[in-house]
């Protein structure tokens, strides 16, 4: 009886002893963060890669965003990807290998065709398309082009522009001999006096003044703004921003900090993005006078601009344009491919935050 007795407390122990040590465990795993503490969806961390064009005015959020660690701060990893045109950036987007583009005239084009939106803009690029000519030509104004050779890149913000000038200044665009050409090529040609004129984007002004010096500049964008102004932004898949518009607010509530420093301090975030990305190449002075060259807005400002319709009105012309210079097939209304929702509610909800 003692014995059987013995044997049942001895058994209980062993019971309650296990029982302890499963409480123990339970209690231990339950102390983690993924469970007792889940994370907040913002914590959350997700890689975008984001295909890019390397100009000031189109990268400079993207760099400083980088450089301050804004965007892991909004559970964002980037991984910037780089691309010299517009269409091979397009056509990565298209295939899949980046989740996100930032681009500049291009963003009125590609995203026109279907198959892709525009959820944020950068900058309008104000005075970065410019008209050089050669003097002894007699060309000293856009009115003068009419049967003249200009050279540029097809598709292109400078473009873009040239089409709007010969327009307002009554010039025949059909009676303009357009030359394609990529830009460095075409500023090169032009350097060496195959064309009269050339229509180049900043910073390859440098070139010309550097390389001819009698050369001047005749007309540029700030001419056309703002009836006709070039924007700059970011794009995604259709099917990134149905799947993954939570991260797209993420991304835009990062960009909202990132242009409250780019516009508010411009000098200390503009020698951040130098040191970043620009200081193997040019001259932090080079990089202060391209960021001059475009014209950069206010969180307030963009957030009354999409609202008002004035952001759509500026896509849908330069997106009229690409039609006109045979970029375009068929016209489509931006309402269907830019979505302003997204900086909009990330401002909104910024805005109650603070």
């Amino acid at each position: 009886m003692i014995h059987s007795l013995s044997r049942a407390r001895t058994i209980v122990g062993v019971l309650l002893a296990t029982l302890s040590l499963m409480l123990a465990g339970c209690a231990l795993e339950g102390s983690g963060p993924d469970t007792a503490s889940p994370k907040d969806d913002t914590d959350e961390m997700t890689t975008v890669k984001v295909g890019y064009l390397h100009t000031v005015a189109v990268d400079a959020h993207l760099w400083l965003g980088i450089v301050d660690g804004t965007w892991e701060k909004h559970g964002i990893k980037v991984e910037p990807v780089r691309f010299d045109t517009g269409i091979a950036l397009s056509q990565a987007l298209s295939g899949g290998s980046v989740d996100v583009a930032i681009m500049g005239a291009v963003i009125s084009n590609f995203p026109a065709r279907g198959g892709s939106k525009i959820f944020l803009l950068n900058d309008v690029e104000y005075d970065t398309a410019q008209l050089w000519v050669h003097p002894e030509s007699g060309i000293t104004s856009v009115k003068d082009l009419a049967g003249k050779k200009v050279l540029t890149t097809q598709g292109t913000t400078a473009h873009v522009f040239l089409h709007n000038a010969l327009k307002e200044n009554g010039v025949d665009p059909t009676s303009v001999q357009v030359v394609d050409a990529a830009m460095p090529a075409a500023v090169s040609a032009f350097i060496s006096k195959a064309a009269p004129a050339v229509a180049l984007w900043v910073p390859f002004d440098a070139n010309v003044k550097k390389n001819a010096p009698t050369a001047k500049m005749i007309d540029s964008a700030k001419s056309y703004y703002p009836d006709a102004a070039i924007l700059g932004g970011w794009i995604t898949s259709d099917k990134f921003h149905k799947e993954r518009r939570d991260v797209l607010k993420k991304i835009a509530a990062g960009w909202l900090e990132v242009n409250e420093q780019l516009v508010g301090d411009t000098k200390t975030a503009l020698k951040k993005v130098h040191d970043k990305a620009y200081a193997d190449t040019q001259e932090l002075e080079d990089t202060e006078r391209q960021f001059s060259f475009e014209k950069a807005f206010t969180n307030d400002e963009w957030v009354e601009m999409y609202g008002n319709g004035e952001v759509i009105e500026w896509i849908d012309k330069v997106e009229r344009t690409f039609i006109e210079i045979g970029g375009l097939p068929t016209y489509r209304d931006p309402k269907e491919f830019f979505d302003p929702t997204i900086l909009t509610e990330a401002a909104k909800e910024r805005g109650g935050n603070e």
